[in-house]
């Protein structure tokens, strides 16, 4: 049976992050992951994990100008310090909760010099992550929601992973990218769950909670676990309303 992590940069997120966490708890999930919880100091991060005992699965680096709609800044020519900068900073936040992974967000960019940057950077990540037991995660975006992003589809990711050969890197497979932009999730998910690091979920295509929409997750979930898969499923979606009013898919799902 499926279980499930709660992404509390979608769900519970009129609440403070301590408390989101908490209430995570309180409805059933397994484990949360959070985007950017940096303005939130990590020990309070913490100290409402120890108290739930959920485990934090991931976060992400930084934006960068989240004003002029950066979304990372690790393919980004000439931006190296910062990507630097992001990376320590996420090291750092994730040594604190106890955090297992890293999203690097490779950032709005295209053409060759954008990829030899992404890839410099993702190998310096790579090798600082190391030294602390954290996975690196990378993810394609798809391009209705993000039409500039770097990473576009599950294979541009894949090559890059192969290619930097590092142990510690991995793919985040996101159910309802893979479905906007490629489809055919379960049999994708099947090819390229020998280096998928995580999972994430929503409705496609408008990326709310699961169960409706064009992709029928109870067929998807049992797949996962067919697959030998035994970790938290990410649940990344746009609630209607109140979260913990719109969780019966937990129980008709999971």
């Amino acid at each position: 049976m499926s279980r499930f992590s709660a992404n509390l940069g979608f769900l519970w997120t009129e609440l403070p992050l301590p408390d989101a966490i908490r209430a995570a708890k309180a409805a059933g999930f397994a484990a949360v992951e959070l985007h950017w919880p940096y303005d939130t100091p990590a020990q309070d991060v913490r100290a409402a994990l120890d108290e739930t005992g959920l485990p934090v699965l991931g976060l992400n680096t930084r934006r960068g100008d989240v004003a002029a709609g950066e979304y990372g800044v690790f393919a980004l020519v000439g931006r190296e310090d910062e990507a630097l900068a992001a990376i320590s900073q996420s090291i750092a936040y994730a040594g604190v909760i106890g955090a297992g992974a890293i999203h690097v967000m490779a950032g709005n960019a295209h053409g060759a010099k954008a990829r030899e940057t992404f890839v410099r950077n993702l190998k310096v990540a790579c090798e600082m992550a190391r030294g602390h037991d954290l996975t690196i995660l990378i993810e394609p975006l798809n391009g209705f929601d993000a039409p500039n992003y770097f990473l576009r589809d599950t294979a541009q990711a894949e090559q890059i992973i192969h290619e930097l050969n590092a142990p510690n890197l991995r793919l985040m497979f996101d159910c309802y990218h893979v479905g906007r932009t490629e489809g055919q999730v379960g049999a994708r998910l099947e090819k390229l769950m020998p280096i998928i690091g995580h999972i994430q979920f929503a409705s496609v295509p408008d990326r709310g909670a699961p169960d409706q929409g064009e992709v029928d997750y109870k067929v998807i979930f049992k797949q996962i676990d067919a697959l030998g898969w035994d970790r938290p499923l990410g649940a990344e979606y746009n609630p209607l309303g109140l979260t913990g009013e719109g969780l019966n898919w937990m129980t008709t799902l999971g």
